[in-house]
C-alpha cells in the first residue's frame, strides 16, 4: 500500500486525533471495507510521520467510535459499519424510557413509512430473497416463543437496504432502538399483529406497491404506538390508585 498521507501536523489538535483523522481518511481514500486489515502499527507510523505511540492512540480513537475493531490474533480490521455504534444518541440513559419509546414511535411514523415506500420502488431480487428470510426467521421466533427483538430488527433493516439509499442504513440505530425498547416495555405483547404486519410489508414491497407498503408500515408503527399509550395509561391509573 502507497503511502498516503503528508505530515501531520494540525494547531490546536492533538497528535493521537489527527492520526485517527488521517487514518480514517485512507479508509475512504483506499476503499476498505471489513475484509481489509489495516497497515500495521510500523507502517502506519511511517505513512502518517509520528511515533508508534500515535498511531496506537489513534487507532484506539477509532476502536471507540466503531470504525475500527481489533480481532484477536489477527490484527486491526474496519468495522462492519464504520462509525455506526448501537446508541449514538445516549438513548439508554434518558429517565422515562416510556416517555422515550412514545417519541420514537412518533419519529418512525414520519420516516419508515417513506423508507418502505422506497424499498418496494427499489428493491431488487436479490434484496427481496433477504427480506423474505428475515421475516421468516422472526415468525420462526415468536412461533417458538422466544425473543424476537433481535431478528425484528434485522427485517427493518433488510427494508432500509431496500432502498439503496447511502443515509438510511445510517438512521438504523434509531430505529433498532425503538424495536428493542418497545419490545422491552411491552413485554411482547403484539407477537401475533407482528407476524400479520410483517407478512403485510413483505407482500407489498415484493409486490413493488409504494402505496401499499408506506401505509402498512404506519399502520404497524401506529399499532405499537397505541398499545404503549395504552400501558403508560395504566401504569398512571397504578399510581394514582398507590397514592
Amino acid at each position: 500500500m502507497e503511502p498516503a498521507f503528508e505530515n501531520i501536523q494540525a494547531k490546536g489538535v492533538t497528535l493521537p486525533e489527527q492520526a485517527a483523522e488521517q487514518i480514517s481518511k485512507l479508509i475512504v481514500e483506499q476503499h476498505l471495507t471489513c475484509e481489509d486489515k489495516l497497515p500495521s502499527e510500523f507502517e502506519l507510523a511511517e505513512m502518517l510521520g509520528v511515533g508508534r505511540g500515535t498511531v496506537r492512540e489513534g487507532v484506539k480513537l477509532l476502536v471507540a467510535r466503531n470504525v475500527l475493531e481489533i480481532r484477536r490474533g489477527k490484527g486491526t480490521y474496519i468495522a462492519p459499519n464504520p462509525g455506526e455504534i448501537p446508541d449514538p444518541l445516549g438513548f439508554v440513559y434518558y429517565p422515562d424510557q416510556f416517555r422515550l419509546a412514545l417519541d420514537l414511535a412518533e419519529i418512525r411514523l414520519q420516516m419508515e413509512p417513506w423508507v418502505a415506500r422506497m424499498a418496494a420502488e427499489r428493491a431488487t431480487a436479490e434484496d427481496l430473497k433477504n427480506l423474505r428470510e428475515a421475516c421468516r426467521v422472526v415468525e420462526q421466533d415468536i412461533v417458538a416463543e422466544r425473543d424476537h427483538s433481535k431478528n425484528d430488527v434485522l427485517f427493518h433493516v433488510a427494508i432500509a437496504e431496500c432502498t439503496h439509499n447511502l443515509v438510511v442504513p445510517k438512521l438504523i440505530p434509531i430505529i433498532t432502538y425503538a424495536i428493542t425498547l418497545f419490545v422491552s416495555l411491552t413485554e411482547s405483547r403484539l407477537k401475533a399483529q407482528t407476524l400479520v404486519d410483517h407478512r403485510e410489508i413483505l407482500d407489498a414491497v415484493c409486490g413493488q406497491d409504494g402505496d401499499r407498503a408506506a401505509k402498512t408500515m404506519e399502520r404497524h408503527i401506529q399499532y405499537n404506538k397505541a398499545m404503549l399509550e395504552e400501558l403508560v395509561a395504566e401504569l398512571e391509573r397504578g399510581k394514582t390508585a398507590e397514592g
